[in-house]
């Protein structure tokens, strides 16, 4: 059973037990453009007791760069080097895992964060923005030329999904010898400023039904996001705590990783999903209402 956080002592042994913060963002710090209450005072609390903060998000419509732009319109300290993002680690991946050779191509689903990260590591792509495959017009396969230097279809969050790119993606991985499936993330949703939407594994699941096999997927939870984390910093997954809202993919991160897991329930994951007859079998170590009730520690 999970350990329900209320005094300002159970959030001091919590800051005196961990060292490293790993936060999930969406619906942890903020949700769309509105922080959460107290999100922002409760990072500066642990920078200022001498705590390591990463920044581990599933989405990659951003870049880690182009991310570090919200943590700044936020008003939430953050650094390049602290971010890591699902578009970061599939670049990684693609790059460094794959070690696709340099004449060959990934086509994208996405947005500009993919390719921003994929420009980074020296990967070329196509696809992704590219006005051609932003289209409305019926999708021909008499009018399609196949690309036979494309190795791998990397697909994530894209928010002008279409036709055109499933049919180009599907064409690339059952035509293309050894063609790569990948994912950034299997999010079946996303929390919006104003609500749930569509997440990154629901803009793949079109292809795995048509192609009925499953991609490798980058993000939270795969091993693979914690691995690109841990070539970059050194931590002692022991005194590691992540901190998420949601179930299948921060808390279990973190379990799989050996990190202690924190849960709010101001984004994806309520109450009743971790407590009754139907409870998730997956179980955070911690939980609290928000992340902001950590500011209990600076009460007299």
């Amino acid at each position: 059973m999970a350990t329900q956080l209320s005094s300002k002592d159970d959030y001091e042994a919590l800051l005196d037990k961990y060292d490293t913060w790993m936060f999930d963002c969406d619906g942890v710090l903020w949700h769309g453009d509105r922080p959460i209450e107290g999100a922002v005072e409760v990072l500066d609390i642990l920078r200022k007791r001498g705590k390591r903060l990463l920044f581990v998000t599933n989405n990659a419509s951003k870049s880690r760069k182009s991310y570090k732009g919200k943590f700044d319109q936020l008003g939430v300290e953050a650094r390049v080097d602290e971010i890591y993002g699902s578009a970061y680690a599939a670049a990684v991946y693609i790059s460094s895992v794959m070690k696709l050779p340099k004449n060959k191509k990934v086509y994208v689903i996405g947005m500009t964060g993919i390719e921003e990260e994929l420009k980074e590591e020296g990967v070329s792509f196509l696809g992704g923005t590219d006005p051609t495959d932003n289209t409305l017009e019926p999708f021909s396969l008499a009018n399609f030329t196949l690309d036979p230097d494309v190795a791998a279809v990397l697909c994530g969050l894209d928010v002008k999904i279409n036709y055109t790119k499933l049919s180009k993606a599907f064409q690339y991985l059952t035509r293309n010898p050894g063609c790569q499936f990948l994912v950034t993330n299997d999010d079946s949703t996303y929390p919006s400023a104003d609500g749930l939407l569509p997440g990154a594994g629901s803009i793949s699941a079109p292809l795995r039904f048509a192609l009925e096999r499953d991609p490798i997927s980058i993000g939270k939870p795969a091993k693979t996001m914690l691995d690109c984390i841990q070539a970059k910093v050194h931590f002692d997954p022991e005194r590691t705590i992540m901190v998420g809202d949601r179930l299948n993919t921060d808390i279990l991160f973190g379990q799989a990783g050996g990190l202690a897991t924190l849960l709010v329930l101001t984004g994806i994951t309520l109450k009743e999903d971790i407590t009754g007859p139907n409870a998730s079998p997956i179980v955070p170590k911690y939980v609290t209402q928000s992340i902001g009730d950590i500011r209990a520690v600076k009460s007299s």
